[in-house]
């Protein structure tokens, strides 16, 4: 049986990858107040475990993408879903801050590993015309993952099971909804990985795919530069090190996805302190996620329509970042402005320019990498966007809290060693301090793209 547009049927399975990749990611902080409750957790204890997280994110970030270039795309990414799956599942068993840590470690080894996988599966199944909007449809799953994760695990965890399912709340115990919305949450990855393993193969192995599509796949590769498509071997770690692409973009994910990471974890907090919104009237940050999957689509459109015209993949995907780099200097009117409305418009309008410049930096990856090394990059130029985020969250938590004598975790406790002097400079400056700061991260970004020289990089 062959299958018409095979690739975009196996972007889908991407999307839902993704958006069970932020389920599960999201379970933890959703759940958090019961869970602490019930292990007997406080805020530092908390901040400790979602840092052991970020730690092993960090970590299989570096290698996830060298595993996914030694043992292929469908093999990997069988290992990273069926890995955080099974952890995920697991975290149901904790009983302990030292269980949970162990088990958030775990999570953060096996969550890493979908975005160089997907990359590289992109790489292998479009042509250079289609793969920034491939990337923006499965960046979107991760989007909508975030929003819809607290409508699904908060009722399975606080559902009545001793009156209705007492099997159930016996066989779990005390926190017997928290934990069973680890495990169906983590069971659901394991279903997943059904269709991908009947249906991923690369397309000139594949039995599903026509011979139009294989075509249209061939045509393509065969435009690469034959130097790169003579290389078999995947690069040493000192060639993709030595290789300038890497770091340019590394620094470039490192300056810009700090935006996106404030936006997902402190932009209600700076809601509810600054502009007074009760909990109840939290729900309005849904329309954050929402703009972040409109951007990512739209970003992924507009650098394929140009590709499509005839300007060069890397060309055209400095172009669409150079529009959102324009847009990211409105950021300080978020916090100046007096009119709620008017502020969330211009929030959508920052966040939809962040997440069309971040399916375009990691489109980048795919124009400038040879196949067979470009999980490997990919990883290491991801690497810098945790990195980012971690600077972030110490560099905001000094903005808006006063003088204090010690930090929350390990972690950050490291950080502030590291950069005392900027955190004494910044302490207790608040929010618009930083709104101040996310004017100009994406225009210097992009600048180091283009004078660092990414269009000489480009292979077509």
């Amino acid at each position: 049986m062959k299958i018409k547009n095979l690739r975009w049927w196996i972007v889908v399975l991407l999307f839902f990858a993704a958006v069970l990749n932020y389920i599960d990611r999201q379970t933890l902080s959703s759940l958090a107040p019961t869970i602490q409750k019930d292990l007997n957790m406080n805020e530092q204890d908390y901040a400790n475990v979602v840092n052991i997280f970020l730690i092993a994110y960090t970590i299989a970030y570096l290698l996830s993408g060298r595993i996914s270039d030694k043992i292929g795309t469908r093999k990997g990414m069988f290992v990273f879903v069926a890995w955080w799956s099974i952890a995920n599942t697991l975290t149901a068993a904790a009983s302990s801050i030292a269980s949970l840590s162990v088990y958030r470690f775990a999570l953060g080894l096996g969550e890493a590993g979908i975005w160089p996988a997907a990359s590289k599966a992109v790489s292998e199944w479009f042509p250079k015309k289609e793969r920034a909007f491939a990337i923006g449809l499965y960046t979107m799953g991760a989007t909508i993952g975030a929003t819809i994760a607290p409508y699904i695990v908060i009722p399975l965890a606080t559902y009545n099971y001793a009156s209705t399912l007492p099997a159930i709340a016996n066989w779990l115990g005390q926190g017997t909804g928290w934990r069973l919305a680890f495990i169906l949450t983590g069971m659901a990855g394991l279903v997943w990985l059904i269709p991908w393993i009947m249906v991923y193969r690369q397309p000139k192995k594949s039995k599903l795919i026509t011979e139009a599509e294989l075509q249209l796949i061939n045509d393509d590769a065969a435009s690469d530069d034959p130097a790169d498509s003579a290389k078999e071997n995947t690069w040493s770690w000192k060639q993709v090190f030595l290789f300038r692409g890497t770091w340019l973009l590394l620094i470039g994910r490192l300056v810009t996805d700090p935006v996106w990471y404030f936006y997902q974890f402190w932009f209600p907090k700076y809601l509810s302190s600054d502009r007074h919104l009760s909990q109840e009237e939290l729900k309005i940050t849904w329309v954050i996620y929402a703009a972040a999957g409109v951007g990512s689509l739209l970003g992924g459109w507009l650098s394929g329509r140009l590709v499509k015209k005839g300007v060069a993949p890397v060309k055209s995907r400095l172009w669409v970042m150079l529009g959102c780099a324009c847009i990211m200097p409105l950021s300080p009117l978020i916090s100046q402005v007096t009119g709620l409305n008017f502020a969330m418009t211009i929030t959508i309008c920052a966040v939809m320019a962040s997440l069309a410049w971040l399916i375009n930096i990691s489109s980048l990856v795919l124009d400038v990498v040879p196949k067979h090394s470009l999980g490997t990059v990919f990883s290491i130029v991801a690497a810098g966007s945790t990195i980012g985020g971690i600077l972030m969250n110490t560099i905001v938590a000094a903005m808006v809290s006063g003088t204090s004598s010690k930090a929350t975790g390990f972690l950050d406790k490291g950080l502030h060693a590291l950069l005392s002097p900027v955190l004494d400079a910044v302490q207790g400056q608040g929010y618009s301090w930083w709104f101040i700061v996310m004017a100009f991260l994406h225009p210097v970004g992009w600048l180091i793209l283009k004078f660092g020289g990414m269009q000489k990089l480009s292979k077509s």
